[in-house]
């Protein structure tokens, strides 16, 4: 029996040994996975920079972004750049959704009384100048200009199923439909538009081809030989195999849209600023939301010009990079788009701020 009990004992120390390796070998294998749990945390700390409003301002964000996250900035926000249209962006932007709002037209009142509600603190940051853009399909023959008086008669309210024929528009030009493509009502440029040739902001005809899209734009006139629409000047710029543009006349002349002639303060009223709105919450809290605002800044003036925009004199930039690194929070425009604003008018009212 005790020899009996010798064994038993031997084969009981085994099965203790052999229990024991088996937890030591679990215990190592959970020791080697902790990395790749710290590796999730890590990647959870990258900083997901939120942005959204205006088509129009779009194409320079993106670019800007794209950059970025190219950069050793990298490691530290990831960029996300979505359009709903200026007052799209800034009904999110004031709610506190989003880090930036792109803009077509500054800020308008209620939006200022949204972001105060919220307590959203903002920079206002010009970044360039657009020619707002009548286009026409390539097919289209017979209109070479347009005057700002055609223009109203076209897109005032009371032209609402009336005005429907180009010869109704202007009488040497033919009897064809006039098909009309334009701006949502959540976009800025609707808001400048109607305000600049209408005469009242917000104030349309309702019976067009509208989006805050302006790539939706692009396509409708390039696929409609009796198309007429309006969008920013990058967006022509950039179909300019599917598109005319038509001169504006505004009593003192047909004039192109381009860059020479927003310089020189030629094509009016149509020439107006693009900006960025920043919260400034987050530009302090979230140091790869203060990397991006002053990587923009510096790099707005050649993504202006690629994109199809007029950039701004380096001194706008300059003042843009002061008020941000100042925290200097506000607008200069007391919630009201300014019609015929030039370059150098711009740049004095935010020398002044």
């Amino acid at each position: 029996m005790n020899a009996i009990a010798k064994k038993l004992a031997l084969a009981l120390g085994m099965l203790a040994l052999a229990t024991s390796c088996t937890t030591t070998s679990d215990s190592s294998t959970q020791t080697q996975r902790s990395p790749k749990v710290t590796e999730v945390t890590d990647s959870a700390k990258v900083t997901t920079i939120k942005i959204d409003g205006s088509s129009t301002v779009y194409p320079i964000t993106q670019a800007i972004a794209k950059q970025f996250e190219q950069t050793k900035q990298q490691n530290k926000g990831q960029v996300t750049v979505n359009f709903s249209g200026t007052s799209g962006g800034f009904e999110k932007f004031c709610a506190g959704e989003i880090d930036i709002s792109n803009a077509s037209r500054p800020i308008l009142k209620q939006e200022m009384e949204a972001c105060n509600k919220n307590g959203v603190r903002y920079f206002e940051l010009p970044i360039a100048f657009d020619a707002l853009t009548i286009a026409i399909n390539p097919q289209n023959n017979w209109a070479k200009d347009i005057t700002v008086a055609e223009l109203k008669k076209i897109w005032e309210p009371a032209a609402q199923g009336k005005i429907t024929r180009w010869n109704q528009v202007r009488a040497s030009w033919p009897d064809r439909p006039l098909n009309l493509y334009g701006a949502g009502d959540k976009s800025g440029t609707f808001d400048y538009f109607t305000e600049a040739i209408v005469g009242k902001a917000r104030t349309s005809r309702k019976d067009y081809t509208a989006s805050e899209d302006d790539e939706v734009l692009v396509a409708g006139i390039s696929k409609d030989p009796n198309a007429l629409g309006y969008f920013g000047y990058a967006y022509y710029e950039e179909n300019q195999n599917k598109l005319k543009a038509l001169a504006v006349n505004n009593g003192k002349g047909a004039v192109l849209p381009s860059r020479e002639t927003v310089e020189k303060v030629q094509y009016q009223p149509l020439s107006r600023p693009l900006f960025i709105y920043a919260n400034f919450e987050s530009a302090q809290k979230k140091p790869a939301v203060q990397d991006f605002l002053n990587f923009y800044l510096k790099n707005a003036p050649k993504i202006a010009t690629s994109v199809g925009y007029v950039p701004l004199p380096d001194e706008a930039y300059n003042l843009d990079y002061v008020h941000l690194n100042k925290g200097k929070v506000g607008t200069v425009f007391e919630g009201e788009a300014q019609l015929n604003l030039t370059i150098g008018e711009l740049l004095r009212k935010q020398a002044k701020f």
